[in-house]
């Protein structure tokens, strides 16, 4: 089975992309940079989602020689214009704490007192896909996201990694985000979204004639 490098050092994530490579039919032999010894980030410079991606993918597809996705996301509140948008994981930036409580509550503090109408929001991912094939380096990119509104509290539970699920909530399903249990939020997920794109690439990847190791 080819091998797929999955950018991540987040167990979590690994295995959210597992459930998700099985929901839509894609039989990959997925890795994380532990498993082929990565342990080197790149500097993340930049000023969207799609670039991060891009520059994480490249970084490490560079690094491993096997097919490389990587993705890049994050919360995006209107009323606070976007943000934290692409500093997400570096919002606070302060030196001090930077935990996944610290952020929830800032998304709480500066969303205090707006109304109702103007807390909409959402989670995004951005994934780039790189990998060989015929001889040609391919690079593609999709995008996801799950719309939602920000509560005017946050979910008492905080899944480490994912501190914006405890904040979004989903009015369709009148729950957090964080209160789906895997499986059924792979299915809204912002990176089945993406990874459905990402099909065609995929079952490329999959049905052999790319190089792994």
């Amino acid at each position: 089975m080819n091998r797929l490098l999955i950018a991540t050092t987040n167990p979590a994530k690994l295995a959210e992309y597992r459930l998700l490579m099985s929901d839509v039919g894609i039989e990959l032999a997925l890795v994380s940079l532990a498993e082929v010894g990565i342990s080197q980030p790149p500097e993340e410079t930049g000023a969207t989602f799609a670039e991060n991606a891009l520059i994480k993918a490249r970084f490490y597809f560079q690094r491993a020689a096997i097919a490389t996705l990587a993705d890049d996301g994050g919360l995006e509140i209107d009323a606070l214009g976007g943000e934290p948008g692409v500093r997400s994981h570096r919002w606070l930036n302060s030196g001090g704490d930077d935990s996944d409580a610290a952020l929830v509550a800032e998304v709480i503090r500066r969303m205090k007192g707006v109304e109702p109408a103007r807390r909409t929001a959402r989670i995004r991912a951005t994934l780039a896909l790189r990998y060989e094939d015929a001889g040609a380096v391919r690079e593609k990119t999709a995008e996801g996201a799950i719309e939602g509104v920000i509560g005017e509290r946050a979910y008492s539970e905080i899944r480490p990694g994912f501190p914006y699920r405890a904040v979004l909530r989903i009015p369709q399903r009148n729950c957090y985000l964080g209160e789906l249990g895997d499986r059924e939020e792979a299915q809204i997920s912002q990176r089945r979204i993406a990874v459905l794109k990402l099909r065609e690439d995929l079952a490329r990847i999959a049905a052999g004639g790319v190089p792994h190791l």
